[in-house]
Order: structure tokens, then C-alpha cells, then sequence
């Protein structure tokens, strides 16, 4: 299993995959498929092209990408401290294989990186244990509850212990 930075020439598998993410799991992300199918092909080259404020790793089973983890720095200059974590998907068929452990661990990299960030934040559906056991191995921590109308969120934050 591959996992690196992706380019503008992955932005099609991307979105493809994204959108796939969207269908079979809609409960786990903010955005939804009709938010994301009608996207701009130079809309999806700007979420998945890496900057020192953002990446989006990708996991290739030989050629084909089976999982996404987005990384950005906050754009608000009060909170340019943190960086967040968005858009966690592995295909069905990869999962249980350690490759969001391995997704993650470029993520919070990347972000570790990143000048004066000192931590990393991501909501996770409260349901899902899966996903918040793997997040706890990795050092994050329960930071709160975010009630939304559809469902309820947990709030997770990894502080590093350096200043950037």
C-alpha cells in the first residue's frame, strides 16, 4: 500500500471516490454527494493540490486509490495554531487493514510541519468506535460534543508538544 501527498493528476480519482464515500456513507461527512457531484474540475485540483497550509493524502492499492484523509491549516489568523482534519474515507474492501492508521499518520505529519501550528482537530461521528479508537491510538483527545441537526459529532484534538 502506497500512501502519499496527491497531485492534480489524481483529483479525478479523487472526486470519484469522494463522491463513491458520499453514497455509502453519508452520515459520516458534513458535505454531501448533491453539495459535491457538480464540483468544477479545477474546484477539485484546488482541494487536493498540496500548499504549506493544505494536503490530501491518498492510499493506492497498485494503481487505484482505496483512501483519502485532507489536511488544512485554519484560514482565520486567531486560530492559525490549528490545522484540521477532514474528509477520512477507506474503501470497504481496505478496511481493517491498517490503512486510515497510515492515512492519518501523513495527516497529522503534515500538519506537525507546518509552521506555528501546535494542533490538529476533526469531528467524528459519535457513533463510530472504529474511528475513535484509531483516533485515540494516535494521541487525540474527546475535546466536545458538536450537536447539529442530523446527528451528534465528537470533537477530538492532538496538541503537540512542540511550538511549531
Amino acid at each position: 500500500m502506497l500512501v502519499r501527498a496527491l497531485t492534480r493528476e489524481d483529483a479525478q480519482a479523487f472526486q470519484s471516490l469522494r463522491l463513491s464515500a458520499l453514497t455509502l456513507s453519508p452520515a459520516s461527512f458534513a458535505s454531501s454527494y448533491e453539495d459535491e457531484k457538480h464540483r468544477s474540475p479545477d474546484d477539485v485540483i484546488d482541494r487536493v493540490i498540496q500548499t504549506e497550509n493544505q494536503a490530501v493524502f491518498g492510499a493506492f492499492a497498485e494503481d487505484q486509490l482505496v483512501g483519502v484523509v485532507g489536511v488544512r491549516r485554519d484560514l482565520f489568523p486567531q486560530h492559525r495554531h490549528k490545522a484540521h482534519v477532514w474528509g477520512m474515507y477507506v474503501a470497504p474492501g481496505y478496511r481493517g487493514a491498517g490503512v486510515s492508521k497510515m492515512l492519518m499518520s501523513e495527516a497529522i505529519g503534515f500538519a506537525k510541519n507546518m509552521q506555528g501550528v501546535t494542533q490538529v482537530h476533526l469531528a467524528v461521528a459519535a457513533a463510530n468506535d472504529v474511528a475513535i479508537r484509531l483516533y485515540r491510538s494516535l494521541g487525540f483527545e474527546e475535546s466536545g460534543l458538536a450537536d447539529d441537526t442530523f446527528d451528534d459529532d465528537l470533537c477530538m484534538c492532538l496538541r503537540f508538544t512542540h511550538s511549531g
